[in-house]
């Protein structure tokens, strides 16, 4: 079983610990089996806000994990502890992957994990974390940043969309899709995706493009344009675009060649389709455009992905 180990101390902001909870601890054996192995390391009992909360395991445990969550740190302004940043550090080393949750970036770049690496935190702390630590590449423009072994988020909502970024790979996107609308939340969000747009993002129901986005999923097999689905939209290509940039934080087409990614992903985790049917059914034209985009998008040829996804069984790519 794939252990997943939450590293905590005093000072852990409560939304992201409890987030990481929720997704990795939570009983998914229903959705996924087996899930994950969830463990909590610390010192110590730890104060995290008004609650007080006792670890399963020292901070020793943590490089006998998979994989190593860090919530936020609550006090950018002092350094991390010693003892959780060695923990961190030595966990790496031993091979787990590690990942931080808003501001526990700032473990991670105490710890050198992220030296000549990029990587993210919340926006309203991205120039400390630039400051402090000259050597990490600090992309303040992206809700998470994947290096393989080492990954960071932006802050909240952008912390769950790394978890279930995670949870895709170790498990394929029709499982975080699943794990996604329990948790009633977006199954996908991509990590280049902007971390805050200027116009707050309004109700689902009431936003301009709400009746267009349900219209092109029923119709990923088309091959769609900006033009049609302004048209559909009743506004012009100009007016489209701003309104998707207001409401995704990215363009139209973009988000359209999302779409059509994400379905060709669970058309080969769930289906025994040729390439050339999948290329047609997300309407990307032929084989040739389909992997093209794909392995540009996803980092892996379709088939090998369906290789990954379809072989039995396999709880996470970084240790039985």
């Amino acid at each position: 079983m794939h252990t997943v180990a939450l590293a905590v101390t005093d000072g852990m902001l409560q939304f992201e610990l409890s987030l990481a909870y929720e997704v990795f601890g939570a009983d998914m054996t229903s959705v996924a089996g087996p899930w994950y192995g969830f463990v909590v390391c610390g010192p110590g009992a730890v104060r995290t806000g008004r609650f007080l909360l006792e670890p399963d395991h020292g901070l020793d445990r943590l490089s006998h994990a998979d994989t190593v969550i860090v919530p936020g740190w609550a006090d950018v302004d002092v350094d991390p502890p010693a003892d959780l940043v060695d923990a961190v550090r030595a966990a790496h080393e031993a091979g787990a992957r590690v990942a931080s949750l808003c501001t526990g970036a700032f473990v991670l770049a105490a710890a050198g994990l992220l030296d000549g690496r990029h990587a993210t935190t919340h926006w309203a702390h991205t120039e400390v974390l630039s400051a402090r630590y000259p050597r990490v590449q600090v992309d303040p423009d992206v809700l998470y940043v994947d290096n393989g072994s080492v990954l960071t988020s932006a802050g909240k909502a952008a912390a769950m969309d790394l978890c279930l970024h995670i949870v895709r790979l170790d498990h394929g996107s029709s499982v975080a899709n699943t794990v996604a609308r329990r948790l009633v939340v977006p199954p996908h969000r991509d990590g280049g995706q902007a971390q805050f747009v200027t116009t707050p993002v309004p109700a689902p129901s009431s936003h301009p493009l709400a009746e267009l986005f349900p219209w092109v999923i029923e119709r990923l097999d088309h091959p769609l344009t900006v033009e049609d689905l302004a048209r559909q939209a009743r506004m012009s290509s100009r007016n489209l675009g701003r309104h998707f940039r207001s409401v995704t934080g990215t363009t139209p087409l973009q988000w359209l060649l999302t779409q059509r990614i994400r379905h060709a992903q669970e058309l080969l985790e769930t289906t025994d389709d040729g390439i050339d049917a999948i290329a047609a059914a997300t309407g990307m034209g032929t084989a040739t455009t389909l992997r093209r985009h794909f392995n540009r998008t996803v980092g892996v040829p379709p088939d090998a992905y369906r290789r990954t996804f379809r072989s039995a069984p396999r709880p996470g790519p970084y240790g039985p």
